[in-house]
């Protein structure tokens, strides 16, 4: 019997996984090209700020990253690779400034639990823990602050009188339109009652082992910590005139107001909250802006192509 030949015009297997390498790559040019002159100007603050500082801040914004392993390692009992986890949270945080209000780290991580043997609904339940546990203690943190240093900022500057009516309305309103979907939609009301089961379930194993719920919630008070700690390094290294701890009251204040913002990695919106926060704590525009900027381009800008490269190596091992 002769061996049937295909022929040679037809095309071969696409090579999705290849392909799937090469995307986080190209999404970080698209990003650069269309932030080229932020990119510029910011780079430009960095040559004139004091680098000791500036070290420190690159420091702390590395350490964001294994307390957010941390973190992730006690939202789940199930033990995960180590290594593997924090090559997965650099990867994250590309993944994050690439796609809208946190869908690229949530995806990556809820992948990355799955290939570790972690069921669906339970890796889903452990993301859930991850983000009400970094919120409820960026929150905190903010309140504790808040109270130590009630002058840090001024508030009007921030939120102006005539706005936190309608602004508090809206909140009632998207709230009550929720409940109301949820009450009268069956099908929704079994799938969210369900997954709050399995999330409670997940949360109570947590909790029983005292190493998994230190990781958890000491992880998730650092992660803030040390990202307040970054700009308030970068505001000493450009002598802004806000003292450190008033800078880590208007990081997390601002923060906190775009969390809902849906663009890739708060890109912009981040940037205006902070320098608004930043001028609210009593530092000038000029050079709020140039922290600012700076700051970005430590944490945002310089790991964004290793991250991106990290993700496609990723994708490539099967490790996500």
């Amino acid at each position: 019997m002769t061996a049937v030949r295909l022929p040679q015009g037809l095309p071969r297997r696409v090579p999705v996984r290849q392909v799937l390498c090469l995307i986080p790559l190209v999404l970080v040019l698209a990003v650069a090209v269309r932030h080229r002159s932020v990119l510029a100007e910011g780079f430009g603050r960095l040559r004139s700020a004091e680098w000791p500082w500036l070290a420190a801040a690159i420091i702390a914004t590395c350490l964001t990253w294994v307390a957010a392993a941390f973190t992730r390692q006690g939202a789940v009992v199930q033990r995960l690779p180590a290594r593997r986890l924090l090559a997965t949270q650099f990867a994250a945080g590309a993944a994050n400034h690439l796609l809208p209000t946190g869908l690229g780290a949530s995806a990556v991580n809820l992948r990355f639990m799955t290939v570790c043997g972690v069921p669906l609904a339970r890796s889903s339940a452990a993301l859930a823990l991850y983000m009400l546990a970094e919120s409820i203690t960026r929150i905190g943190l903010l309140l504790v602050l808040l109270a130590a240093f009630p002058d840090a900022l001024h508030l009007g500057t921030l939120v102006p009188a005539p706005t936190v009516g309608p602004l508090l309305m809206a909140v009632a309103g998207v709230v009550c339109v929720a409940a109301t979907v949820l009450v009268l939609v069956r099908r929704l009301r079994t799938v969210v009652c369900s997954f709050l089961r399995t999330a409670l379930c997940e949360a109570r194993s947590v909790h029983t082992r005292p190493a998994r719920a230190l990781a958890l919630w000491g992880g998730s008070l650092a992660f803030p910590a040390l990202q307040a700690a970054g700009l308030a390094a970068v505001g000493q290294a450009l002598s802004l005139p806000v003292p450190p701890a008033h800078t880590a009251v208007a990081y997390l204040a601002a923060t906190l107001a775009v969390a809902a913002v849906p663009t890739p990695g708060g890109i912009g919106s981040v940037e205006a909250a902070l320098i608004v926060a930043l001028v609210a704590a009593g530092g000038p525009v000029a050079l709020a802006t140039a922290v600012v900027l700076a700051y970005r381009i430590i944490t945002v800008w310089l790991p964004l192509l290793p991250g991106a490269l990290t993700l496609g190596a990723l994708v490539r091992l099967k490790v996500i």
